[in-house]
């Protein structure tokens, strides 16, 4: 079976960092002295080792696992000036109902860990080198593995406003496009190394019932098309077939009964620049959506990538269970415009993360197997 004739396979972005990795994380979040070339150093190995961990499990677009960053977003704040105000507080809606969850959720480890200063200056490029760095890591780490196709997330503009509040722009708006424009650097140095783009939103879900729960669903849906205007803004030079999008309720073991149902959003969805999108779509709480494609016509040129593995537990999927899955949304919208993906990342945060990461691998070879699988059945 050639490369074309089949299902490929990827996941969304955070894999589980060696332990001695998130020790040096925890460190340079809390300031404490380190050896920079040593730090350097240990990331590139990081690097090496989860690519090929990735390759081993076979999955076909895969990534550095965000081994040089503390997270998906607090990376930010490292990368841009401006952010030396107070620190952000956060509400889930849904823990708000269940205080003993929330107790829970708030003794992650990796919470005391994570600095979120919000923006009382100017935002501009602070370090043009980082994402450089990440992506020659990454390019030099796949040489040994030809094929294999690379792809690298970067906080959108709307993720960035919702984890560091504003103390310096006089709205909203000027805030998320200074915030914008400031991002536009990493975002195009990454795609000019032929990496594959891909912008984390979980502001364009989860911000329905965090930091916008105040809002109705079409004060949201505003705040959402204007959070989309200036994804688009930032990556208006990067041709839309290398960009995907990840859209996430929130990773966090919470009950989630306050989620936005996709398909109140959708259409919005759609005016996002990126090719690709990437969603949840194996949870309890979001496995039934794909019924909703049914009815709503993929737009021309559009690839779906949902999540076929769920990344919150330590069960490990069937492969005949993610075949089902695939084959679903394959139905649905076209096989040539499905790549089985997982539902969000499995460290979002350095030393967080719920399923054990032997789980976490075996579950990415689970997803390649069951590809496989659905794969002979739509190319036979």
């Amino acid at each position: 079976m050639s490369r074309e004739n089949r299902f490929p396979t990827t996941h969304v972005g955070s894999l589980p960092r060696p332990s001695d990795l998130i020790e040096i994380m925890f460190a340079r979040e809390d300031g404490l002295p380190l050896d920079t070339a040593a730090v350097d150093a240990r990331i590139e190995k990081a690097v090496r080792e989860i690519v090929d961990r990735q390759v081993k499990a076979g999955i076909d677009i895969v990534n550095d696992g965000e081994m040089s960053k503390p997270s998906y977003a607090t990376y930010i704040k490292d990368r841009l000036t401006g952010f030396g105000g107070a620190g952000n507080s956060y509400r889930f809606q849904d823990i708000e109902d269940f205080p003993d969850v929330k107790a829970k959720i708030f003794a992650d480890p990796g919470r005391k860990h994570r600095k979120t200063p919000a923006c009382n200056a100017a935002i501009a490029v602070k370090d043009m080198d980082a994402p450089r760095i990440d992506a020659q890591r990454l390019t030099t780490a796949l040489k040994s593995h030809a094929g294999t196709r690379p792809f690298m997330s970067a906080a959108s503009p709307g993720v960035t406003t919702l984890f560091f509040g504003n103390e310096y722009y006089p709205s909203h708006e000027e805030y998320l496009f200074a915030v914008a424009e400031g991002l536009r650097h990493e975002y195009e140095t990454i795609a000019a190394a032929g990496i594959t783009l891909q912008i984390d939103c979980p502001d364009l879900a989860m911000g329905r019932h965090t930091q916008y729960a105040d809002l109705d669903l079409k004060g949201f849906r505003d705040r959402m098309a204007l959070h989309i205007e200036a994804l688009n803004h930032a990556v208006r030079n990067i041709p839309a077939e290398k960009l995907r999008m990840h859209m996430c309720w929130g990773n966090y073991p919470g009950p989630h009964h306050c989620d936005v149902p996709f398909k109140d959003i959708i259409d919005l969805v759609w005016r996002a620049k990126p090719q690709t999108i990437l969603f949840e779509a194996a949870n309890p709480r979001h496995a039934h959506e794909f019924a909703m494609f049914e009815s709503i016509k993929l737009p021309e040129g559009k690839i779906l990538a949902p999540g076929v593995i769920e990344c919150q537990s330590n069960y490990i999927e069937h492969p005949e269970l993610v075949a089902q899955r695939i084959e679903r949304y394959a139905h649905l919208v076209g096989r040539d415009n499905v790549i089985a993906g997982v539902d969000c990342g499995f460290s979002i945060h350095a030393g967080s993360g719920g399923v054990d990461p032997a789980v976490a691998f075996a579950k990415l070879s689970a997803l390649a197997d069951g590809a496989a699988i659905a794969s002979k059945k739509f190319w036979p």
